[in-house]
């Protein structure tokens, strides 16, 4: 539990326009969920949040990653 919350503390001032930003941040995700994300997966949650500019939500990164 500690984690999440460490998580969504380093999430308040993150910049998620930054794409090694976003990638560290669905690589932490990833871990708490103790899921894999393959690098086609990954590269689609960052475009999706970077380029498209999609709001980061821990859920939906969840979601995408459990999808796989």
């Amino acid at each position: 539990m500690k984690d999440i919350f460490d998580l969504a503390n380093s999430l308040q001032n993150a910049n998620f326009k930054d794409e090694k930003t976003v990638r560290g941040v669905i690589r932490r995700v990833s871990q708490i969920a103790n899921k894999n994300v393959p690098k086609e997966m990954e590269d689609k949650i960052v475009e999706s949040i970077v380029k498209d500019g999609k709001q980061l939500d821990f859920n939906q990164i969840s979601k995408m990653i459990n999808k796989k």
